[in-house]
């Protein structure tokens, strides 16, 4: 579906200023087919208030605003429903839908954001967790010191930023790659946080909400961030 076609829909529905239970099903259909990133969310959330806009001027305001408050539910939903995963998703690089489907999980965090990778150099997940961050999700990071302050790393920005952060100074590696997003859901595999893991190395993995795995990932977090 294009834009046009979507504003064609949404533009019916305001004719009666109501989100009907059928339309609600229809636009709730078309948004899991979009599968929307985080960016088109807001291109859609824009384009939803351009047509409200609209219509403000020639009816009662404050139906277009009920309106407007129940499409808005919808799109809280598609954001959120990351973190309600049931089926447990594997991904492999090289592969630009690596990066973008781990700047979906980031995105949708509501509470609690626990990284623990051995280095982080993509822009593009910084940029991601600095965003989470600033919405007031409890983030914190673990790295290890031989990448935490390579060239291109992101680690300094973050920290300036005031995310919480450590950093492993023991003589070996913390080579985990995992990530925790409101503690119901895991990121685990061999996927460094780099442009060269999506662009160019044989990489993988998985994104469960299955607790027997996300338990002891959690206990795994919280011994390593009281220790280091």
């Amino acid at each position: 579906m294009q834009p046009e076609d979507l504003q064609s829909l949404l533009k019916q529905s305001l004719e009666d200023l109501l989100l009907s239970r059928g339309e609600r099903q229809v636009l709730r259909q078309v948004l899991e087919e979009l599968a929307p990133a985080p960016n088109q969310i807001a291109q859609l959330r824009h384009l939803i208030f351009e047509t409200a806009r609209a219509k403000v001027e020639q009816r009662d305001a404050g139906l277009v605003l009920d309106w407007l408050e129940e499409l808005m539910k919808l799109l809280q939903n598609q954001g959120a429903a990351d973190t309600e995963l049931l089926s447990p998703e594997s991904h492999f690089s090289p592969s630009e839908g690596c990066p973008q489907r781990i700047i979906q999980l980031l995105s949708a965090a509501r509470t609690d954001l626990d990284i623990c990778v051995f280095t982080i150099t993509d822009d593009r997940l910084a940029e991601s967790i600095l965003e989470a961050h600033a919405r007031g999700v409890a983030v914190r990071i673990i790295t290890d010191n031989e990448k935490a302050f390579d060239q291109g790393s992101d680690v300094e920005r973050l920290q300036a930023a005031g995310v919480q952060l450590k950093v492993d100074q023991t003589p070996f590696h913390m080579h985990h790659k995992f990530a925790l997003v409101d503690r119901q859901l895991l990121l685990t595999g061999s996927y460094n946080w780099t442009r060269g893991a999506a662009r160019d190395n044989l990489e993988n993995f998985i994104i469960t909400s299955e607790r027997r795995l996300v338990e002891p990932f959690l206990e795994v977090f919280e011994r390593l961030w009281r220790t280091l």
